[in-house]
């Protein structure tokens, strides 16, 4: 349970609830409940347990880690047998979802293993070849494609798609840039490490800015486009006013998961509500 950062699930939730809204009553459907506990759990041991099994050397420095908000610190040997658990862990839904939704689904779920395996082992290893490592995150939007098939759903419009891209691309850097101090010492390349804290947290508000424009102007959603706007000046206050290029200490990065998700959980309840991520202005 710990290798699957039980803090860090809001992505997938989050983008699995995308393509619904309470007007469709998705919550009388139990198949919707069973792709839900699906990409909570099981999806994030996938994703997160293959990372770890490759990455004990930097996370033995990383102290944020260790905990069920940002996942576990395990050695080589402790994670020794995390791939075959991984595969009893995931196998079964993958015969169930190809039974409930056809060959598609297979071939989905399929495309979602692959880029696990492309991100993490050699000779591809895209976690180390910066920009490249941001760029797979588009992985992650598979997610609400896995949602409207199992679920047999309206497919979400392409501007949703965009957005949940940034997205992706924002959560992963946040990462990177909490991750800098204990990155380097184990040797590994990411984004963050190799052009700083200061730019990395400049293309973060990049991203975030685009969020922002995309809500208000090609969803007229005002309530998540201000969040993020908030969101970004503070990141700007912290730019030039507080931490800059410092690291941020333990307690802070936990508060700042907790913090996230708290919105998380917020933001949800809102796309749900609101459905305004559905209906793009062109």
């Amino acid at each position: 349970m710990k290798i699957s950062r039980p803090g860090l699930w809001f992505p997938t939730v989050w983008i699995y609830l995308v393509p619904f809204s309470f007007a469709t009553q998705f919550w009388s459907q139990a198949v919707f409940w069973i792709g839900l506990f699906f990409v909570t759990f099981p999806l994030n041991y996938l994703v997160y347990g293959l990372n770890d099994f490759n990455d004990t050397k930097a996370d033995a420095y990383n102290k944020r880690k260790g905990n069920f908000l940002f996942g576990a610190r395990f050695s080589k040997e402790q994670l020794r047998g995390t791939p075959l658990k991984i595969t009893i862990v995931v196998l079964p839904f993958i015969i169930l979802f190809t039974v409930l939704a056809g060959y598609k689904m297979f071939l989905l779920l399929l495309f979602m293993v692959a880029i696990n395996v492309l991100y993490n082992f050699r000779p591809f290893r895209l976690k180390e070849r910066p920009p490249f490592e941001i760029i797979i995150q588009i992985g992650y939007v598979f997610t609400a494609l896995f949602s409207v098939l199992l679920n047999d759903i309206e497919m979400i419009p392409w501007q949703t798609l965009v957005y949940l891209c940034l997205f992706a691309f924002q959560a992963h850097l946040a990462g990177e840039i909490m991750d800098i101090e204990p990155d380097r010492q184990g040797g590994k390349r990411t984004t963050a490490t190799v052009i700083g804290r200061v730019p990395s947290k400049l293309i973060m508000l990049g991203l975030l800015l685009s969020e922002v424009y995309i809500l208000y102007f090609w969803f007229n959603d005002h309530v998540l486009s201000a969040f993020l706007a908030i969101f970004s000046s503070w990141l700007v206050i912290d730019l030039l006013f507080l931490f800059r290029a410092k690291p941020y200490s333990v307690f802070q990065m936990k508060l700042f998961g907790i913090a996230m998700n708290v919105s998380a959980i917020l933001s949800m309840l809102w796309i749900l509500y609101s459905g305004n991520l559905l209906q793009p202005n062109f």
